[in-house]
């Protein structure tokens, strides 16, 4: 018997149904059945379902012989299924990876509940995803698991049967099934949550919802029995199976006979009385939704319409229910009075904006003058602006080199721009400016130093006397500049000719190495001076102490005596979003217990991983510090990624993964092969990342070769006083006194966590070909 029955009906979704079919047959967790319901669809449905089935015994096809709609389609599948869990998605959804596996470990770590619900994503065909408005209800917090009484507000999630699991005993005892009809999963999702005695949560997208562009064609025909396919995620949460936006449908008036269902239920089961007020504000809203929709409904039925929803709010009206403003219309039932409504909210809405948009044009305009007037006053000498990546928390070079001016010329006031969500990253001593505000023209007119690792505002006009100071963002291993112009996936619409412009307002351009200084150069030619004095932000490397590293582990609740390792892949150019192509749990698992991951997306990319039901993977994307993330590891497994060179630093293990060198080649280009000359090991796939660990790879004399190399190329001036050179040398001059480099072979950065073990952990992995596990000293 399977753990897991996934019910697919199909119902002209032959452009999508071999995605989603796939999806589910190559979860990483494989004890699962398919059970694909051919709804009588006049495509190639039935034939795709076929053909999956031929090729993989865990898909079991059924063909109805006459089209059924939605619901019936999905009991038809529930009859056949065998699994623990029953799982429901549609033709043309999808499964997002390793979901079954987490789906698997949440209801494991949870006893078994009557039901789990998960998360979904809207994702379009633009390729935009986006997270359900109520993720948050779906928090792990707390006892698991639990009754609705204890967390009522899962009512408020969608009305769908996709974003859950249903333990299959359950199902078939209560009697569950699907009505006909539009609106059918209302009738299912409450009285299943109502009923069911333990309820958990997966806060984890597992499905991606494929919103569909229809361009304004009509829905396909169906049979007047039947469904539509696609529900329609509206504003106020509720779900409503429609056809294209736009289109009115009578089928809308199903919502009635459903509701009449839910309440014929409570009736049936008077423990269950308590629920009623809740469901009857939950009907009022779905109606109001339903009506203030514009094209839900033909213009012709909107009063009938009205009248239904006006009865039916009476009759199940609770007495003594509190009255909600947003149900007026419903409880009137007056297709004027509502039209009235509708067009003065729509003339409020439209005089709101209007508003609206003269308020931020006068703003604007009012802000560009105190600009320009600004830009008539003296230059203060005291004052230096810095900031990172469009208004970023505080950090990376720019942020090593603000301390820096504090500490070495204290008479220079500072101030860094940030947006309000990062304000609380900045040290208390600095001043911080929001971007946008009057106070932040007024320091990008009169600051005397600018300093940034990106580019300043577009608008801002550099004044005479202004010294710009442009850090960068670490040693650049992927091709930039200029250099893109014959890459058009990465550079898509950058505009070369203001590039140059902008480069040209640059005085000084930090560098870290020789490297640097010749891509800086060759890229971005233009007349600025380069300082080629180390990395700003690597200086905290040097400074760190074995005191820090241990309350920066105990910070990422890193377990004591554990290997933290720190993954850290770059941004693909030839991919949207991103997915790690590790699967975290087996390299876990492969690795054994006293691994960690520490694992931190890049800035594009922003999606943590997925979950580990040990907790061995530790998200850190969020946190400001990746130099604080650097210390808390002991080794780093990286791909093209430029924090390879600040890592280097430390002098610990760096691993890289290059399992797609070729496309990242191809796509976005590199100025030399970190193959040929790697920081340490180079893994071309998973099991030569595990191989290298199990068999000592990664820390072994040959791995200590590579690292040294590698730092005596990229890491000549990281001594710790990389900031104090570039202040003394933008401050005071040329001429300024400047401390002597410290040579590699007196650097002794701190030791990571675990070579200061007394007795090193063991690595227990099984080696494939043999099959028997090999134990290797750390």
């Amino acid at each position: 018997m399977p753990r897991f029955s996934v019910i697919v009906p199909a119902y002209k979704v032959q452009a999508y149904l071999e995605e989603c079919l796939t999806s589910v047959l190559e979860q990483s967790f494989t004890d699962v059945e398919v059970i694909a319901v051919d709804d009588s669809s006049p495509d190639a449905c039935g034939a795709i379902i076929d053909e999956f089935a031929a090729r993989d015994a865990r898909v079991r096809p059924l063909h109805l012989p006459r089209n059924t709609g939605l619901g019936p389609a999905r009991n038809a599948g529930l009859r056949q299924a065998t699994g623990d869990y029953l799982l429901f998605l549609d033709g043309d959804d999808t499964l997002t990876p390793h979901a079954l596996r987490d789906i698997a470990d949440r209801l494991k770590e949870t006893s078994d509940p009557d039901v789990l619900v998960f998360d979904h994503a809207r994702t379009y065909w633009t390729g935009k995803t986006v997270r359900d408005q109520l993720a948050g209800l779906l928090t792990e917090r707390g006892p698991a698991p639990f009754r609705l009484d204890d967390r009522p507000g899962l009512l408020s999630m969608p009305t769908v049967a996709w974003n859950k699991a249903y333990r299959r005993e359950f199902v078939e005892r209560e009697g569950f099934t699907f009505p006909p009809g539009h609106h059918q999963d209302t009738p299912w999702t409450y009285p299943v949550l109502l009923t069911a005695e333990t309820i958990a949560t997966l806060d984890r997208v597992c499905v991606h919802y494929r919103r569909r562009r229809r361009g304004g064609v009509p829905v396909p025909h169906q049979a007047a029995s039947a469904p539509s396919r696609r529900p329609v995620r509206l504003d106020d949460g509720h779900t409503l199976p429609a056809g294209a936006p736009g289109t009115g449908s009578r089928r809308h008036f199903d919502v009635f006979d459903q509701y009449d269902r839910v309440f014929a239920y409570l009736d049936a089961h008077p423990e269950l009385a308590r629920w009623r007020p809740v469901l009857f504000h939950r009907m009022a809203d779905q109606l109001a939704a339903i009506l203030a929709r514009r094209g839900r409904l033909p213009g012709a039925c909107r009063a009938e319409f009205l009248r239904l929803a006006r009865a039916h709010y009476r009759r199940h009206r609770v007495p003594g229910a509190p009255f909600r403003l947003r149900h007026l219309l419903i409880r009137l039932g007056s297709h004027r009075t509502h039209r009235l409504l509708f067009l003065a909210s729509r003339l409020a809405r439209g005089v709101r904006r209007t508003v609206a948009r003269s308020s931020r044009r006068l703003a604007a305009a009012a802000l560009l003058a105190h600009y320009r007037v600004q830009l008539c006053l003296p230059l203060r000498a005291d004052r230096a602006v810095f900031t990172r990546d469009a208004g970023g928390s505080y950090g990376c070079n720019p942020a090593a080199l603000e301390s820096a001016f504090r500490n070495l010329v204290p008479q220079i006031r500072t101030a860094w721009i940030a947006r309000p969500e990062h304000h609380h990253t900045v040290p208390v001593a600095t001043r911080r400016l929001r971007p946008g505000s009057a106070a932040y023209w007024t320091a990008l007119a009169r600051s005397k130093y600018l300093v940034h690792n990106a580019d300043f505002d577009p608008r801002m006009v550099k004044r005479p006397g202004q010294v710009l100071v442009q850090t960068r963002q670490g040693t650049p291993l992927k091709r930039m500049g200029l250099d893109l112009q014959d890459r058009p996936a990465a550079a898509r619409d950058t505009d070369f000719a203001r590039m140059l412009r902008t480069a040209d307002t640059w005085d000084y351009v930090v560098s870290g190495n020789r490297h640097s200084t010749l891509v800086w150069e060759r890229v971005f030619p233009s007349g600025f001076t380069t300082l080629e004095y180390g990395q700003p932000r690597n200086d905290v490397f040097a400074r760190a102490t074995s005191a820090d590293v241990s309350r920066l582990r105990q910070t990422f609740g890193i377990p004591e005596g554990s290997v933290a390792i720190l993954y850290a892949p770059t941004y693909r150019d030839y991919r949207r979003g991103h997915q790690p192509s590790l699967d975290l749990e087996r390299v876990l698992r492969r690795l054994g217990p006293r691994f960690v991951l520490l694992t931190r997306a890049h800035p594009a990319c922003g999606e943590p991983p997925a979950r580990t039901v040990e907790g061995r993977v530790i998200d850190v994307t969020g946190h400001p510090s990746v130099e604080s993330v650097c210390l808390a590891s002991d080794a780093l497994v990286t791909d093209f990624s430029a924090l390879m060179f600040d890592y280097a630093n430390l002098d610990r293990p760096i691993i890289v993964y290059a399992d797609d060198w070729e496309a990242y080649e191809a796509a976005r280009g590199t100025y030399f092969d970190v193959r040929a000359f790697p920081p340490g090991p180079v893994a071309r796939d998973e099991d030569d990342l595990i191989d290298i660990f199990a068999t000592g790879h990664w820390c072994g004399s040959r791995s200590e070769q590579r690292r040294a190399a590698f730092r005596e190329r990229f890491c000549p001036y990281d001594d710790g006083r990389a900031a104090e050179r570039i202040v003394r040398r933008v401050v005071l001059g040329e001429n300024a006194w400047q401390p002597a480099v410290v040579p590699l072979s007196h650097r002794h950065p701190v030791p990571s966590a675990v070579a200061g073990l007394p007795a090193p952990p063991l690595a227990s992995v099984p080696v494939p070909s043999h099959g028997v596990p090999v134990e290797e000293r750390l």
